[in-house]
């Protein structure tokens, strides 16, 4: 019998040995040092790019991969959006643009590795930065602090997604291409803000993550004090100088920002491609072992994903693969030259640190070299004026202004990172031949009187009314003047109305008294113009406009907009009246706890009066969730063609608040479409029930455009242009919206504009 047991025990034992052992290999396969990423045994620098799967479609994913492919990416990063994919608590979303895990077994066709950011808060300039708007009236809930209900949903979503990927044996230890994740993002800041409860969730998000095993690193963008063995990473335009807070973690630059995002209101931005290239070879040669472009492909943001404040509807970002696609030459090539440069280094980089020597003023040499052999230099010129001769192993070197020349067998120099050689290019809209034929559709003007309002004395905030549902929210109310107002006769009366934003049409007896938006800096916004008033009752109807709703700040759940008040009409005989308590009615409403405000929050006064300034602010108001047009689904094929359009010498021209539809045929040929939309206003866009976006060509850029000069640091309003011209004047139609013909193409226009002026375009290169 002992020998027996003997026996067992030994084959037990070797059984927990190798079990252990194969364990052990397995989730070895992915680790890392302080000098490289190791994958499969083999060190490695690994070159990423962010691709967002719902900012393109299903259809262009194959293309865009391989384009990253073939520009030496060895990583596609993502983040994953939350309120995409579960709109409602429990139902979730996971077709079309939002199927996440075709976008990542793609990638794994193209043979690249995933860096998957789960979040679930991603910022992105992305409609309530990824978070779902139910999120918000769940009960005591607090955002992205040490808060038990934000903490149960947060953790429920993650584990959501994590066990996705094992059920379809995407971590690379299953064999799948995700090779690391992300837990929260860019929190260090708000830690710092909030202090211990920051601390404390910080803790718990870093436990909760490793606590999944998904057998790949965890890392925290911009988060100094990311608890073992989460990596914390760097953010920027620049990041050489960036430390991991371990010195056995690698250094990670996890957003390079190939340029910026563009908001309506604003100038175009544009990162030079010479400084790009210059920022990523500062910061390998300076032991950055990963770097990913935010964005390589930064797509559209369809239907109302954009966020405020009044984020574009493209996310063009200057990147190296544009909207539609197509490269972006030369920044597409000359980054592309790079990568082949650092990969002919990669030997050398992986294996040391470098010998740095300053051989003269604004010079600089990094040597790295390999047990093996191997020999990589990186000489760097940082005056942003002048080229320099820089004198390295007996041989000359000329060096432009602001460069790196990177010499993979520390001799020959095979790139440098203001010498373009890449061939440029220009994009052309070239337009599409045959008119489009228009039928329009006038919004009818609701009354406090329809059974779909809600009325109440005072303001209501827009977003705890709408649930986001809508853009629109209408604020509607009565005005009751004496004949004996002195103000009839003058026609001195003043309307004021202020909003949390961010745009406000004012209505007076059914006509368009005035539009006012807020600014780039501020969404808040001040409506105040005469108006034209009668004796007896006079309906004020506001149209509070959302523009996406907010991605980024401390607490952004609570912040304002709307009309909250004062409303006030000056110039009576009783002076001001205060309208902001008076009756208002609402639709769609529940209750709401932590909120993040939008609409006419007020005051609301009118100003002439006998009686002086009179307070619209507390009197009876009404509210209306939306537009007529969207309960009718005038967007939608069936929705449009139930409807009644007019057409011909009846169609509706430069009028506010109206409805237009046309088809089309499918042009021919493959080059990406996009429609003109330089004659409108502002409003949002379907094609065959897909949401095109909000177009608001009407707000011309504002700013300084002038020469761009790629020497010396760069910032978001470095090198500007389209100023003087709409922020965007083209929107992107995805081919893969389209049939070959008969397609649905329906505008909404709030400001006016004339539709018999849209074209669509093909973009050629």
């Amino acid at each position: 019998m002992g020998s027996i047991w003997e026996v067992l025990k030994i084959k037990t034992l070797v059984l927990v040995v190798l079990f252990s052992l194969a364990c052990s290999s397995v989730r070895a396969t992915v680790s890392y040092d302080d000098k490289a990423f190791i994958i499969d045994g083999k060190r490695r620098i690994l070159i990423s790019g962010s691709i967002h799967y719902p900012r393109s479609t299903p259809e262009m994913w194959p293309d865009l991969i391989q384009k990253a492919k073939d520009g030496g990416l060895d990583v596609i990063q993502t983040y994953v959006f939350w309120n995409g994919h579960e709109p409602s608590p429990g139902k979730y979303n996971f077709e079309g643009r939002f199927d996440l895990v075709k976008f990542i077994k793609l990638v794994q066709q193209a043979g690249l590795y995933v860096h998957l950011r789960i979040g679930p808060y991603v910022c992105a300039e992305w409609n309530f930065g990824g978070f779902p708007v139910w999120l918000k009236y769940v009960p005591g809930i607090e955002f992205r602090t040490d808060n038990q209900p934000f903490k149960v949903a947060m953790q429920g979503f993650v584990e959501k997604i994590v066990n996705m990927m094992k059920s379809e044996n995407l971590f690379e230890p299953q064999g799948g291409p995700i090779i690391m994740s992300q837990i929260e993002n860019e929190y260090g800041p708000v830690e710092w803000e909030i202090g211990a409860p920051g601390k404390a969730y910080t803790a718990w998000a870093a436990k909760m993550a490793v606590g999944l095993n998904t057998g790949v690193p965890w890392i925290m963008c911009k988060q100094e004090t990311a608890p073992d063995p989460i990596i914390d990473t760097c953010n920027g335009f620049y990041c050489e100088g960036f430390r991991p807070n371990k010195p056995w973690k690698p250094k990670m630059f996890t957003e390079v920002w190939t340029g910026w995002y563009t908001q309506y209101g604003g100038p175009v931005p544009h990162r030079p491609a010479e400084d790009l290239a210059f920022a990523i070879a500062r910061f390998v040669q300076n032991n950055g072992s990963f770097f990913n472009y935010y964005m390589y492909h930064g797509g559209t943001n369809f239907g109302r994903t954009a966020a405020g404040l009044f984020i574009a509807t493209s996310y063009d970002y200057d990147a190296p693969l544009d909207e539609y696609g197509l490269p972006n030459e030369p920044k597409y090539g000359h980054l592309t030259n790079l990568h082949k440069a650092i990969k002919q280094c990669e030997p050398a980089l992986v294996s040391s640190y470098p010998t740095v020597t300053w051989p003269g003023k604004n010079q600089e040499v990094h040597v790295f070299t390999s047990k093996s052999g191997a020999c990589a230099a990186f000489l760097s010129n940082y005056d942003p004026t002048y080229s320099t001769k820089l004198t390295f192993q007996n041989r000359q070197y000329e060096l432009p202004p602001w460069s790196i020349s990177i010499l993979p067998d520390c001799k020959t120099e095979v790139y440098n990172t203001a010498r373009i050689s890449s061939q440029g290019s220009t994009a052309k809209m070239v337009p599409v031949s045959g008119g489009l034929s228009w039928q329009s559709y006038s919004e009818d003007w609701p009354s406090s009187d329809d059974r779909d309002t809600l009325a109440m004395q005072g303001l209501w905030e827009q977003v705890n009314v709408t649930r986001d549902s809508s853009d629109y929210l209408w604020y509607l109310t009565q005005v009751n003047i004496a004949p004996n107002e002195g103000f009839l006769k003058s026609g001195q009366w003043l309307l004021t109305a202020m909003s949390a934003g961010h745009a406000l049409h004012v209505f007076v007896n059914g006509k368009l008294s005035g539009t006012v938006y807020g600014g780039l800096d501020n969404p808040k916004l001040t409506y105040t113009g005469y108006v034209n008033l009668r004796a007896g009752v006079n309906k004020i109807s506001l149209l509070s406009v959302a523009v996406g709703l907010p991605n980024v700040g401390l607490h952004y759940e609570r912040w304002n907009a709307g009309v909250l008040g004062p409303v006030t009409i000056k110039g009576l005989n009783e002076g001001t009246r205060d309208l902001t308590k008076q009756s208002w009615s609402y639709k769609n409403v529940g209750v709401h706890y932590e909120t993040w405000n939008v609409g006419v929050l007020g005051p609301v006064t009118l100003d002439g009066l006998n009686e002086g300034k009179r307070d619209l602010t507390k009197q009876n108001w009404s509210f209306k969730v939306g537009l007529i047009g969207e309960r009718l689904k005038l967007h939608t094929v069936t929705g449009s063609s139930a409807a009644q359009w007019a057409q011909g010498s009846q169609l509706s021209l430069k009028q506010p608040i109206t409805w237009y539809k046309t088809t089309f045929d499918a042009p021919d040929g493959n080059d990406p479409l996009a429609l003109d939309m330089y004659s409108m206003g502002k409003g949002e866009m379907w094609v065959n029930d897909q949401g095109i976006g909000r177009h608001w060509p009407g707000n011309t850029a504002k700013g300084n455009c002038s020469n761009c000069n790629y020497a010396g640091m760069f910032a978001e309003r470095k090198c500007l242009g389209n100023c003087g011209q709409p922020s965007q004047r083209w929107y992107h139609v995805p081919r893969s919206w389209l049939k070959p013909t008969g397609n649905v193409l329906v505008v909404f226009e709030e400001w006016g504009g004339d539709p018999t002026k849209i074209s669509l375009v093909k973009r050629t290169v």
